[in-house]
């Protein structure tokens, strides 16, 4: 009997602490939104609503964020402004992030979010974009590319994962996406372990620079809400196999590709990625940036700019001028070759 009531107050008590939880979650996620209201327009493309920023003019340039980020990453990094003096910038959030719908019905592969994308741009007028992708935004950058070679003029890709490697980290932070657990998960217990984990994955990913001071600007209240955090997880669950059987693919590429990475990445490593995909793919150029990690574009965003003004160049014709030692980029370097 003594067990009996044990077991029964035990279940009682995490029963009212996962609705308690799920209360805080749930009232800190409207506050975030209240907080942070849409900053961009709305699309709707095959019934899912988009949320994108388009500024400044010139040729047309598209931004893909990275897994758990949003636009608000590009503009607190300083990447819209500076490459809306030059260019028309097109900055999604991809579905389940930020504003933009992501329906359960879809698997949302790489493929499946860059032809959703690409139908987006068709009815924003864009033709021939640069698309830019940064770490997983990268899979959906070569996606595009791959499905619709003649219509994208170069790609940029920062701090990327192109080839499947052993991720314990996938399986820590898959769960969320598993029907009905990752359900309870995420609206209770999985927002709370990401406000205390946030520390250490900012600086992991910054790493070995230093975390930026404005970085306590970044939407993290946006990111911990139980949508996007389903999102998140999803896109974390479908990484490795993406990138499998994309890589599959690299070989087809003949578009100009700028390849951006750290020599001190410690999420996605300089060498078994950005390194590896510059040998794979002919058309590609890389860019090393020593003393960077995961976060490029906060780190050396004038080598971004660079990458992206090369891009232009080789995209609209100019000639590519590879030299012979190209393919064997010696790490420590910040030029572009």
């Amino acid at each position: 009997m003594r067990q009996t009531a044990w077991r029964s107050w035990t279940l009682g008590g995490s029963a009212i602490a996962l609705a308690g939880a799920a209360l805080f979650n749930r009232s800190r996620s409207k506050k975030a939104e209240r907080d942070r209201p849409p900053i961009g327009d709305f699309v709707e493309v095959d019934g899912v609503r988009l949320h994108y920023l388009d500024r400044g003019s010139g040729p047309p340039l598209v931004l893909l964020h990275g897994n758990g980020a949003t636009i608000e990453d590009y503009l607190l990094s300083g990447l819209i402004d500076e490459a809306a003096a030059h260019y028309r910038v097109i900055a999604f959030d991809r579905p389940g992030f930020g504003y933009s719908e992501r329906p359960r019905s879809t698997i949302w592969s790489p493929s499946a979010q860059a032809e959703l994308i690409f139908k987006a741009l068709m009815q924003l007028d864009v033709e021939r974009p640069i698309v830019l992708g940064h770490s997983w935004g990268t899979l959906a950058a070569l996606a595009m590319a791959l499905d619709h070679p003649e219509e994208i003029a170069a790609l940029v890709l920062l701090a990327g994962y192109y080839f499947p490697t052993a991720r314990p980290d996938a399986a820590l932070l898959s769960p969320p996406a598993i029907p009905v657990i990752g359900d309870i998960l995420r609206y209770t217990v999985s927002p709370l372990a990401g406000r205390v984990m946030a520390p250490t994955m900012f600086a992991s990913m910054f790493s070995p620079d230093v975390v930026p001071a404005n970085i306590g600007q970044w939407p993290l209240d946006m990111a911990l809400r139980p949508s996007q955090i389903r999102a998140a997880a999803a896109d974390t669950a479908l990484m490795i196999p993406a990138a499998s059987e994309l890589s599959e693919r690299y070989g087809e590429l003949s578009l100009p590709i700028i390849i951006v990475g750290g020599v001190g990445d410690k999420i996605a490593h300089f060498s078994d990625q950005s390194a590896a995909l510059h040998g794979t793919i002919a058309s590609s150029e890389l860019v090393t940036v020593a003393g960077a990690g995961h976060m490029v574009h906060y780190t050396a965003p004038e080598r971004v700019m660079v990458a992206i003004d090369r891009a232009r160049t080789l995209g609209s014709g100019g000639a590519n001028t590879r030299a012979e030692d190209d393919l064997v980029h010696p790490p420590g370097s910040s030029a572009i070759l």
